[in-house]
């Protein structure tokens, strides 16, 4: 329902609808300048309590030409009192939004105070601790404001808490005085930023602060393993410093902000969030111990390297409407990706960068649900659903692409000019093309329209034709969309031509949509080839069934894990048997020794074996396989190897023989000569030992609780225990649970729950749940956090292949044929691999 506010013929007037409208952001944002927040909130020690709450909010008016409002997504009875300017004015809260009449106002400056109740929704409480998550547009659901990215704002916050909580927030802290039982702690005004860059944290955290080279930066934290605290700590700040130093001398601009703090929140929906001066991270991403892999490793300073990005890129230059968050989010990757190499000189990043973004990419690129890197929209409410995996993988390959097209100096110059011309404002993606454009001869507006807003992949194919003594006398590279659509990627690759003694690559810049490959005319007839053997390209390649028995034995990582993407990619598009592509695999995995290689291959065997294989392959593929990789698991190899193999291994150990062997690692009867395994490794072992349903199961859950030495961690283990037990009655009220908004709330912990109702060998009891988990997606979407409604599909219907199951989907889709668009696209998504099994059976 839309609502016209209008109050005589002289005034503007604004469709008001629920969420924040573009319309309305537009109307806002020619009106308001020099926006300030002054902000108390009053932390009680009882969870039960309420938060009392004040807002002083100052601004300029240009012109008065009509009502203002203020958004608040909250009940109407959390607003207490409003006066407008200095005058006690009645309340009008209709449609998430608080009406400020025209004429209690001024042109030039104005004063609001607001008594309120703090909203809880995104206030995620705890007993010892909260947080704010205010990201896309969650700061309306916590206090009165201009929730829009493009009204940048300063904030004043007097925050009053328990005496043993500490309090953190964007500016430093300036004052503390004791109040009872409580600390009032009084901060500073912080720099300029968007409403959803704005947070703080409160609780019973350890607190640290260091000097890594620039200026004191403060750490929160609850870990409490000591094996785990001593070793993280020194490289959490490290890391951030060495991310700054690298961002300071590729944008040419001085760290922007105050002050770089950090919390670590044991259940944060998120890998990490930008909040400016006080970035949010999950807690078990950051604290690792003497038994993290290298890739454990590198996935932590990622993780620092892209937040700490955002302090430029998303924080200094802001989208001006959330249709552009991918922009933020591909220069975090893309420069998390410059940042990490120089101290993992030991890693390949070519293969990092193939590994880490293609076959993710591909994932959500491949289905009937995908969407282009930039999409519309129309209500800041839907934001949300914008979030995927084409914003964070997609996007960096097409920037990579871009980069290469321009030149690495062209396209650093473009963005030091980027910084310059909107630093602490806004921008669009048109703003960045127009800067960029200037640096190159290549068409960017016409380059950017399919890749950045057209939605697919292409694919590739071959015509080749040998003459009669079985030379090449003809070799043409076509494509075409994927999806059938009338679109053509622009983009350079190489194609391998592979022989007994030699390995000959060649470029392919494809900027037509059939080329000539005139550099392979003349050659004799190679025994494979390999295309985007330099891992560059991006799209569905050709393979031929000769490529199968070569892969493995090829020399470059690069070529070596692009091929077996190929194979993977033609198997999910039905051209390949998937028994056939897993024994190609598995012959792979016998003699890799490329770690990157090792993780890419076992997440393509564990989602073929439990998703494209029926029940009756699959229990005679796994005597097989899981024979193969415990004697795998005996045999010399790195640390790094081990762990991956063992994280195969222990998750199909279901069979009685298995079982017992996975029973023998976890009691310590049996210890595996470099298999280094902690506390958490443990406790996970021991719930898929429940999950299989171990006759000392009982034992085992009791020793696990008395083993786990962190409190965050055993909640979170008591948390779980119904979704794994052998109770059906059990796993079904956990499910029925989550029909209420306040059952979901550990989104993380739901999400892990969800997987083990809705596992492979547990669907004969749990299909009958799937109509629900359907029927609340859109409450999902409304409630939870920006990736939770993708996160639920794929833990329910994203986890069936069955017919059943597709039909309780097709019946879901007939009842809502409005389903907004961005959501459908989730669930399409997340139910590929569904539609592509009974295409394959039927």
């Amino acid at each position: 329902m839309t609502v016209f506010m209008a109050c005589s013929p002289q005034k503007k007037s604004v469709p008001l609808e629920d969420g924040v409208s573009k319309e309305l952001a537009e109307f806002r944002k020619e009106r308001l300048r020099e926006v300030k927040y002054a902000m108390s909130f009053d932390i009680p020690a009882q969870l039960s309590e309420s938060i009392p709450a004040s807002l002083d909010l100052y601004f300029e008016l240009e012109g008065n030409d009509g009502d203002l409002y203020l958004d608040f997504s909250d009940r109407s009875e959390n607003l207490l009192a409003l006066s407008v300017n200095g005058d006690s004015t009645d309340i009008d809260h209709q449609m998430e939004h608080i009406r400020i009449p025209s004429e209690t106002l001024v042109e030039g400056a104005n004063y609001i105070h607001i008594d309120f109740i703090a909203g809880e929704s995104s206030l995620n409480r705890n007993e010892e601790y909260l947080y704010t998550l205010l990201v896309p547009d969650r700061a309306r659901s916590l206090f009165p404001c201009f929730d829009q990215p493009d009204i940048k704002a300063t904030y004043q916050l007097t925050i009053t808490a328990p005496k043993d909580w500490k309090v953190m927030c964007g500016a430093h802290e300036t004052a503390r005085k004791e109040m009872g039982e409580a600390l009032v702690h009084e901060f500073g005004e912080t720099d300029k930023m968007s409403t959803y860059l704005f947070s703080f944290v409160a609780g019973k955290f350890q607190a640290v602060t260091e000097n890594p080279g620039s200026f004191d930066m403060e750490l929160f934290y609850r870990e409490t393993v000591e094996a785990k605290v001593g070793p993280s700590v020194p490289e959490i700040f490290r890391i951030h410093q060495e991310s700054i130093n690298f961002l300071e001398d590729y944008t040419a601009f001085p760290f922007p902000f105050q002050k770089l703090d950090f919390a670590a929140i044991p259940i944060f929906q998120y890998g990490g969030m930008e909040h400016v001066g006080a970035i949010q991270y999950k807690e078990p991403n950051l604290f690792l111990d003497s038994t993290a892999t290298d890739n454990e490793l590198l996935g932590r300073a990622k993780l620092i390297a892209h937040e700490t990005t955002h302090m430029w890129f998303g924080d200094l230059v802001t989208m001006s409407w959330f249709e552009d968050v991918w922009l933020k989010e591909v220069f975090a990757n893309f420069m998390a990706d410059k940042i990490v190499n120089p101290s993992f000189p030991d890693i390949n990043h070519d293969l990092l960068f193939l590994v880490s973004h293609y076959p993710a990419a591909y994932g959500e690129d491949r289905t009937q649900g995908t969407n282009p890197i930039k999409q519309p929209l129309e209500n800041l409410k839907y934001s949300g659903t914008l979030y995927g995996n084409i914003i964070y993988h997609k996007a960096p390959i097409m920037m990579r692409q871009l980069e290469a097209a321009m030149g690495k100096q062209a396209f650093q110059m473009g963005v030091q000019e980027y910084m310059r011309t909107f630093q602490y404002g806004n921008a669009t993606w048109a703003d960045l093309i127009g800067i960029l454009d200037k640096g190159t001869d290549v068409d960017l507006e016409k380059w950017s329209k399919v890749w950045v807003n057209q939605t697919g992949r292409p694919e590739i194919t071959d015509q080749i034709i040998y003459d009669d003594k079985g030379l090449i006398s003809s070799f043409e590279i076509s494509q075409e969309a994927e999806d059938g659509g009338n679109h053509f990627w622009p983009q350079l690759f190489e194609v391998a031509l592979v022989y007994d003694e030699e390995v000959l690559a060649f470029p392919v810049e494809m900027n037509e949509p059939t080329v000539s490959l005139e550099k392979a005319i003349g050659l004799p007839e190679p025994k494979t080839i390999i295309y985007n053997s330099n891992g560059f390209g991006y799209g569905v390649f050709p393979v031929q069934g000769k490529d199968l028995v070569a892969i493995p034995t090829l020399e470059d990582d690069v070529a070596r894990v692009q091929a077996y993407i190929n194979v993977y990619e033609n198997t999910l598009a039905g051209k390949l048997e998937p028994l056939v592509t897993l024994g190609m695999l598995k012959t792979g995995l016998a003699t890799e020794d490329e770690d990157l290689i090792v993780r890419n291959i076992i997440g393509q065997i564990s989602h073929l074996f439990w998703t494209y294989l029926t029940d009756e392959q699959r229990d005679q593929y796994q005597k097989e396989l899981e024979a193969f990789l415990y004697l795998r698991l005996h045999d010399e190899l790195s640390p790094n190897i081990k762990k991956a193999l063992f994280g195969l291994y222990s998750s199909l150990a279901y069979t009685e023989s298995a079982r017992e062997q996975l029973f023998s690692i976890w009691s310590k009867e049996e210890i595996i000569s470099s298999l280094r395994l902690n506390e958490d490794d443990f406790t996970a072992m021991a719930m898929k030992l429940v999950l299989f349903e171990h006759p000392e199961t009982a034992q085992i859950i009791e020793a696990t609780r008395e083993a786990i030495s962190n409190p965050d961690d055993r909640e979170r283990f008591e948390f779980l225990l119904p979704a794994i037990s052998a109770d059906e009655s059990l796993r079904d009220q956990m499910a029925k649970s989550f029909k209420e908004a306040k059952n979901r709330e550990k989104e993380a912990w739901v999400s892990t729950a969800l997987d083990y109702l809705n596992h492979p060998l547990r669907q004969e009891g749990s299909i009958k749940h799937l109509k629900m988990y359907l029927d609340l997606l859109e409450e999902v979407q409304r409630t939870g956090d920006i990736f939770f409604p993708k996160s639920w599909l794929n833990s329910t219907i994203g986890q069936y292949g069955s017919e059943e199951a597709y039909q309780v989907l097709e019946s879901y889709l007939a009842e809502n044929p409005d389903l907004k668009p961005s959501l459908k696209n989730k669930l399409l998504q997340a139910a590929d691999d569904l539609y592509r099994v009974n295409r394959m059976r039927n």
